[in-house]
């Protein structure tokens, strides 16, 4: 077993599962939290993922298989994708291809899931397939700021790694968006956004 990333909330590793290379998610234990209470979130929050990553499918997003849930361990084992990672990809690529993640993710809002961790870095493009990663932060919702939220860290990652080409990048991701969910619904959440942005900049001058 190799540690690959330490997150926050988890470490990932590359595992063996039935004799295949696998992926093994563990959450973390936190110090400061009551050992009761800390196991209880870490087990429903895994088991939320492995049920949202499965719910996600059923509807045509393609992520990796979940393979085993460990709930007790808090642990999920999970399919290995081969490829590159979007933030990886030449700019003109990206820019290109996040008309698709504009769609993946308006379908993901279509059907009530907010993904909650929104960056190029989780999207792999393998075999000419998009493939979401991580649905660590992931929940189900109907409220249009939790969307907006969304695509609120998808516009603030391209600002930071992509900025060369944030514009046309997240104009070609609101374009996709709009192809699942409509003009009026994009224009909610779009709206939203520029308003959580008018927050924030209100939150700095204070």
């Amino acid at each position: 077993m190799k540690l690959i990333k330490k997150g926050a909330e988890a470490d990932i590793y590359l595992a063996s599962w039935n004799g295949q290379t696998s992926i093994l998610k563990i959450r973390k234990k936190k110090e400061y939290r009551i050992d009761s209470l800390d196991q209880r979130i870490r087990t429903l929050r895994t088991i939320r993922e492995a049920r949202l990553i499965s719910e996600s499918k059923s509807f045509g997003i393609t992520t990796p298989i979940v393979y085993f849930v460990d709930e007790r361990k808090c642990m999920i084992y999970l399919q290995l994708i081969h490829g590159k990672l979007v933030k990886d990809l030449p700019p003109k690529k990206i820019i290109t291809i996040s008309t698709e993640i504009g769609k993946l993710i308006g379908t993901l809002h279509k059907n009530g899931i907010m993904h909650g961790d929104l960056t190029t870095s989780n999207f792999i493009l393998s075999k000419n397939r998009l493939v979401i990663l991580d649905f660590g932060l992931a929940q189900k919702t109907d409220k249009i700021d939790d969307y907006a939220i969304d695509l609120r860290l998808f516009k603030e990652v391209l600002n930071s790694a992509h900025v060369q080409i944030m514009e046309d990048a997240w104009s070609s991701f609101v374009n996709g968006y709009r192809i699942m969910l409509g003009t009026h619904v994009t224009e909610k959440v779009v709206s939203q956004v520029s308003i959580i942005e008018s927050r924030g900049r209100y939150a700095n001058v204070i």
